[in-house]
């Protein structure tokens, strides 16, 4: 048994790589309760004793909007998870640039249900929708920077192959092309709407770098 005297010093005890875990493990947490606030603004619809089955449908109906912003973030930002997952999945080093870099996007992971609060409430209002896609593209590219981070010396596994680091990273752009996309969309198009549509494109930019990827292999 070791006494608190014999024991080795902090900094032997809990080297870069527990450093590391402890930055995926409150990241993970982050993104936990971020994905779980999204269904708290939905609120429960209140109708008088007595209501018919056709006020509670209607009253479900109203909330058509915001099982829509819910159901499309929690996909955003389970997409986001899942490219940090991957990012870090090629760490195998700590840096001190790793934390601010996750600390801003983590913030605007934290943000992301009240903008999908927001923009559920005033589905169709020109304002609500692109300020969603544009802090979605703000996330995008605060993901891009810290995939960069996690896929570089000194962070990256010297065994990860250039190609899979060239697919992490490719992914996380096509998000932010995806929110582009939709920013533009919300701007020009006269039902403001559209522009959720229009972050279908993300799979569809995805699946293009992939293939510029595999055609320059």
């Amino acid at each position: 048994m070791i006494d608190a005297e014999s024991a080795p010093p902090t900094a032997t005890r809990h080297g870069p790589e527990h450093t590391l875990e402890r930055l995926i493990f409150f990241s993970d947490a982050v993104f936990a309760i971020a994905i779980t606030l999204l269904v708290i603004e939905i609120h429960v619809p209140h109708l008088a004793p007595g209501a018919s089955d056709t006020d509670f449908l209607n009253a479900l109906l109203h909330l058509t909007p915001n099982f829509i912003g819910f159901v499309i973030s929690f996909y955003v930002i389970g997409a986001f998870w899942a490219g940090h997952h991957r990012a870090f999945a090629c760490a195998a080093h700590y840096s001190d640039k790793l934390v601010p870099a996750n600390i801003n996007m983590l913030l605007t992971i934290a943000a992301m249900p009240f903008f999908t609060a927001f923009l559920s409430t005033y589905s169709n209002q020109r304002v609500p929708v692109v300020l969603y896609c544009c802090w979605l593209l703000l996330t995008a590219l605060l993901n891009i920077r810290m995939g960069r981070l996690a896929t570089s010396p000194p962070v990256v596994d010297a065994h990860v192959s250039a190609a899979t680091i060239a697919i992490i990273r490719r992914r996380g752009i096509a998000t932010a092309l995806g929110a582009g996309t939709a920013i533009i969309v919300g701007l020009v198009s006269p039902l403001p709407v559209l522009a959720q549509v229009s972050l279908l494109s993300i799979p569809l930019w995805r699946f293009a770098l992939t293939r510029s990827i595999k055609k320059t292999a």
